[in-house]
């Protein structure tokens, strides 16, 4: 029998807490996801000198409480700023960092976020690829853009890749894109290039034709974000593992107070 491709649910931006000051994408939250077994979903950018660094956002403010770009700012600098709200005094982490902390004792679902030009891109793509060439343990890569996943594939990345997804037709997704954009990610039209290994899909848009057309041929599902057990149970037909916030799937009763989205 064929192993799955992601056994264990997801903790995304690890498995934070804030009641106990344990925030999104802090080197506690991981810490607490490897305790509990979890794989853990975590964002990179790409600070202004060329180093992966463990953050959501593009811009400082909303996590760090400072202004300014994270494409502007030296990996030095925002790695010495604390996270708002983490207990521990907990800072951004370089990529490689990270991966010294995982150490591979649980699987990894690491998102590329986009970049603001090709230049950019193709830096970001090629750091993840060289740093995880020497990293010992499960991690799969994935991204809203197609560029991101087709790069880190000719940098030499060989493990799995992932397209980050939703229906591209609510109100307040990005405004960017142009009518034959959105068409083209909808409906998965960049195959050709990405070759996706697994899809990672908004929890609203399981259902969507190119969804269920690639499940059907064998392409794993994750479903983001899983909020609660209600959820997780009417996305379960259409999936094959969810990525979770403010609950324990193995303790549902126990419900985590919710922090900032993500």
């Amino acid at each position: 029998m064929t192993e799955p491709m992601f056994p264990r649910p997801i903790a995304h931006a690890g498995f934070h807490d804030p009641a106990k000051g344990i925030v999104a994408n802090s080197a506690a939250a991981f810490a607490a996801a490897i305790e509990a077994d979890y794989a853990i979903e975590c964002d990179v950018q790409l600070s202004s000198d060329g180093v992966p660094v463990i953050i959501h956002d593009a811009d400082l403010m909303r996590v760090l409480g400072r202004g300014g770009l994270v494409a502007e700012t030296s990996a030095a600098e925002i790695t010495a700023m604390p996270l708002l709200d983490s207990a521990a005094g907990d800072c951004p982490q370089r990529f490689t960092d990270f991966l010294d902390q995982v150490g591979g004792r649980v699987q990894l679902q690491v998102e590329l976020k986009r970049q603001r030009d090709a230049a950019g891109t193709e830096a970001l793509a090629r750091a993840i690829a060289e740093a995880l060439k020497a990293y010992q343990g499960p991690a799969t890569v994935e991204s809203f853009d197609p560029a991101l996943i087709t790069q880190i594939r000719h940098f030499g990345f060989t493990g799995p890749r992932g397209i980050v997804t939703h229906d591209y037709l609510e109100t307040g997704r990005p405004t960017h894109l142009t009518d034959e954009q959105r068409y083209t990610l909808q409906h998965l039209l960049h195959w050709h290039e990405t070759q996706f290994d697994f899809i990672s899909c908004e929890k609203t848009a399981l259902e969507l034709p190119a969804i269920t057309f690639w499940r059907a041929l064998g392409k794993p599902v994750t479903a983001w974000t899983i909020h609660s057990p209600a959820e997780a149970a009417a996305a379960q037909p259409h999936i094959d593992q969810i990525v979770f916030d403010g609950f324990d799937p193995e303790r549902p009763e126990e419900p985590i107070p919710a922090g900032a989205s993500l």
